[in-house]
């Protein structure tokens, strides 16, 4: 990872980031990250090179636990996680307008960031939108001996194809809770514009139709892809990815809010 010059956000109220910031024209772009990913997907390269070409800034980081950050991810949070999201834009990203970019939890978090720091967002580019996945996605599916585990030991070893088995904690899942959008208006005035695959097995494509629907600016737009995955990481969903984006880039104006 040290070759996409991997730079160290230290603080005292948390574990130490890493993130890598390419500089350039505003808005800067910045790119969040899905839950157990890191800041060297392919997407995540794609949009680097590609804001390289550009010249415009771009900013990405793993989240605490996750990738070459410091801190474990037992001890991960959706709260956790936002405060991490909004450390890295506070005292990291370029000054001026931002446009978020967030890939399923990464979606989340550019609601939360969006919502928190209004007066700096330009746009939101949202792929396969987990939305409150704790509640309404992943609880909802953990069968009667993982909620025992959980209860009783406080986390479930959940079985993965990609990697070993991975702690699913109670913290996890009463702190997502807390942090639910879905449930009200989410009171949001830039563009937003959200690509998701209907072939997506973790986030069902309705689901990325009820944050379109909850969200309260009037520049809202849904592109389903019906041959898409979870990851859209075809070549051609990269170039539908880059195409949303140099769209929105071309119409970004002062952050509204809603």
């Amino acid at each position: 990872m040290a070759a996409i010059g991997q730079q160290k956000l230290e603080r005292v109220s948390g574990p130490t980031l890493r993130y890598s910031l390419q500089d350039g024209a505003n808005p800067a772009l910045v790119w969040l990250g899905g839950f157990k990913s890191d800041m060297t997907g392919t997407k995540a390269e794609a949009l680097a090179a590609w804001a390289k070409k550009r010249g415009q800034a771009f900013l990405r980081f793993d989240y605490s636990g996750h990738g070459a950050s410091d801190g474990e991810f037992k001890d991960f949070t959706i709260g956790q996680a936002r405060r991490d999201t909004l450390d890295v834009i506070d005292k990291i990203a370029p000054r001026g307008s931002l446009l978020l970019i967030g890939s399923s939890m990464g979606a989340w978090l550019a609601l939360h960031a969006a919502l928190a720091r209004a007066d700096r967002i330009a746009a939101l580019l949202l792929i396969a939108p987990a939305t409150d996945f704790t509640a309404k996605l992943m609880e909802p599916g953990l069968d009667a001996e993982a909620k025992r585990q959980i209860a009783e030991q406080g986390f479930w070893m959940r079985p993965s194809q990609y990697e070993a088995p991975y702690p699913i904690t109670r913290a996890l899942l009463e702190d997502g809770r807390k942090h639910q959008l879905l449930d009200a208006p989410i009171a949001i005035g830039a563009p937003v514009r959200i690509l998701q695959g209907q072939q997506d097995p973790d986030v069902p494509w309705r689901h990325a139709l009820l944050t379109a629907e909850r969200l309260s600016g009037g520049d809202v737009e849904t592109i389903l892809i019906k041959d898409g995955d979870h990851r859209l990481s075809r070549s051609r969903d990269i170039a539908r990815m880059l195409g949303v984006l140099e769209d929105l880039l071309k119409q970004t104006a002062p952050p509204v809010r809603a």
